[in-house]
């Protein structure tokens, strides 16, 4: 199976609750431990073994590199190909235009990728890519978002985390910030992908659970990116302006709420309780800096676990289908030790 813990010094141990821990330093992604789930091998998938270092192995990243989170991730992917001495790494970068990634991912299968790593832009849509993919028995590993395809068929397997628990989390962190009552706005990411559908799902059902007397006041779109969520902060506190609490489902968006707020008169920390999901540096200081409550890190750093899976998938061992990520939490009281260890 590959949901084993990878044996790295920069991984951290589970909390009780399965997801994630509040010690330890950044690093490598760690898989949760499951036996459970289905699996997909070769002879099911189809195909035949590689050996990594004469392989060439494409890359299909989804948007520019212009946030921590894409930076962290590509560079992953690069560093664990070098690392392991794999013949040639092709890279893409989609630019957000799903039809690009579609072309893209096309065009490595015709430079001779014979494995491909894809951050898909959206859950729905690169079924072209897939198929053209598929009719070649290339095996398909999809990072940090799922799509809408059906495992060990479409493409082999999915890694990445738990976004309805980590909206759960974020949920969790809000209703103590906030005393459990009060106003809070969300700050959702792009639509078209399961990455905002479950974190918000995540959140608003967690704190309907937990916290009955906070008042969910506006739900908008700020697209994963920092000027947007900026933007619309600044729309949000003045048709809000009693709102207590901004949950993000980015950081970018949420540092950017963060301006808005305070050019607003807000006092983040005080006035009005700010919680996130990613765990980038800049988060993180913010935590250091009491101007965030809280942040459920999303661990971008996917080469290794994605390299460790083609490996085993591509030798004949059977892969988990879905492999969830252990994801940490930062807090008060944890934030200054691991700042330098966020992304």
């Amino acid at each position: 199976m590959v949901c084993t813990a990878l044996t790295l010094a920069g991984c951290t141990k589970s909390e009780d609750s399965g997801t994630g821990s509040t010690q330890g330093t950044g690093g490598e992604q760690v898989a949760q431990e499951d036996s459970s789930g289905p699996t997909c091998t070769l002879d099911q998938y189809g195909g035949e073994k590689i050996d990594l270092k004469n392989a060439i192995v494409g890359f299909s990243q989804s948007e520019k590199e212009a946030n921590p989170f894409r930076i962290a991730e590509t560079q992953s992917i690069k560093d664990e190909a070098e690392k392991l001495g794999v013949k040639q790494l092709l890279t893409t970068n989609a630019n957000s235009q799903l039809s690009k990634q579609i072309s893209d991912i096309q065009d490595m299968i015709n430079k001779g990728a014979q494995a491909l790593i894809v951050a898909p832009l959206n859950s729905d849509g690169l079924e072209p890519a897939l198929q053209a993919a598929r009719d070649k028995n290339i095996p398909v590993l999809t990072v940090d978002r799922k799509v809408n395809s059906e495992p060990c068929k479409d493409y082999v397997a999915f890694l990445g985390s738990d976004f309805v628990e980590q909206g759960k989390r974020a949920a969790q962190e809000m209703a103590e910030a906030m005393g459990n009552k009060g106003k809070v706005a969300i700050l959702l990411g792009s639509s078209g992908n399961n990455v905002t559908t479950d974190r918000t799902k995540g959140f608003v059902d967690e704190m309907a659970n937990i916290a009955p007397d906070i008042e969910i006041a506006a739900q908008q779109t700020g697209d994963f990116a920092r000027d947007k969520g900026q933007q619309v902060m600044e729309q949000l506190i003045q048709a809000q302006p009693d709102l207590t609490g901004v949950y993000a489902e980015n950081d970018e968006m949420a540092l950017g709420a963060l301006v808005a707020l305070k050019s607003a008169g807000k006092t983040p920390g005080t006035d009005i309780h700010v919680v996130s999901i990613d765990g980038t540096r800049n988060a993180v200081q913010k935590i250091v800096d009491g101007e965030m409550y809280a942040v459920v890190e999303s661990n971008p750093r996917f080469g290794p676990l994605a390299f460790e899976t083609l490996q085993k998938f591509l030798g004949g061992e059977a892969v988990s289908q879905n492999v969830v990520i252990s994801d940490k939490l930062y807090d008060k009281d944890n934030a200054t030790a691991e700042v330098a260890n966020a992304y």
